[in-house]
């Protein structure tokens, strides 16, 4: 499976794809499992694996009714061959691969985990913020939906076009709450937003230089997503003397 030319049309002019059914539901209970033995300790963490606290269970504003309600995300598990197995997904590379080439690395790895009754909220912002390789044009986010993501338990929104601009200033947004590493892109017009909603499974492609957030859950269930980034081989950093860098690994 690969994308359509109508597809990747909609990428190139929307900055996002999105791919109904691209997972299976039994990789996906195998990721979900994966996750929770992880975020739980039933399983150690390996080499730069991080299970990131949501920020009102750190500052005790909550108390959270399991251990699940308190994890905000899963980083970095490049070394954990089961999870990175979502990174191989065949189907998923070949999607990705109609992008930005056959030669991809991944360049961060993360499982979203967003419980109800917190927070949550993911500010509207680009992920090349992140990133130093270039060009951005050769970088690809991959986002598959674990559990139902509408409007009421926080789904994806994103601003159609915004890909062809500017990467743009980000900063702390003006929250009381907000977790590590969420930045806020300035200057956004709010009115083009449009909300992603995805079924398990359900995989949206898109441009580091797309804005995009999530909001907070109001549903009474879980609502996580499993994602990496890949990026061309090619793809340079204008500051370093690497290419691709440390953290990546190549998919070949």
């Amino acid at each position: 499976m690969t994308l359509t030319d109508k597809q990747l049309t909609h990428y190139h002019q929307h900055g996002y794809v999105l791919v109904p059914g691209l997972i299976d539901p039994d990789r996906l209970a195998a990721y979900n499992e994966r996750f929770e033995a992880f975020a739980t300790g039933v399983l150690p963490t390996v080499e730069a694996m991080k299970v990131m606290r949501d920020v009102m269970v750190v500052k005790g504003a909550v108390t959270p009714a399991t251990p699940l309600h308190g994890v905000n995300k899963l980083a970095n598990f490049e070394a954990d061959p089961a999870l990175y197995a979502y990174a191989r997904e065949p189907r998923l590379v070949a999607a990705v691969q109609r992008i930005a080439g056959d030669a991809l690395y991944t360049i961060s790895t993360n499982i979203f985990n967003k419980p109800p009754g917190l927070d949550g909220r993911h500010p509207l912002h680009q992920d090349l913020r992140y990133f130093r390789l270039r060009p951005a044009d050769q970088i690809v986010a991959a986002w598959t939906a674990i559990d139902p993501a509408t409007r009421e338990s926080g789904c994806l929104a994103v601003i159609p076009g915004s890909h062809r601009g500017e990467l743009r200033t980000h900063a702390d947004p003006d929250w009381d709450f907000v977790n590590a590493g969420f930045f806020a892109a300035g200057d956004i017009d709010i009115e083009h937003r449009k909300h992603v909603e995805m079924q398990p499974g359900d995989t949206l492609l898109f441009h580091p230089l797309l804005i995009h957030g999530s909001g907070s859950n109001r549903s009474d269930r879980f609502r996580r997503a499993i994602s990496t980034h890949y990026a061309n081989a090619a793809c340079e950093s204008p500051n370093r003397d690497w290419r691709i860098g440390k953290q990546a690994r190549p998919l070949g």
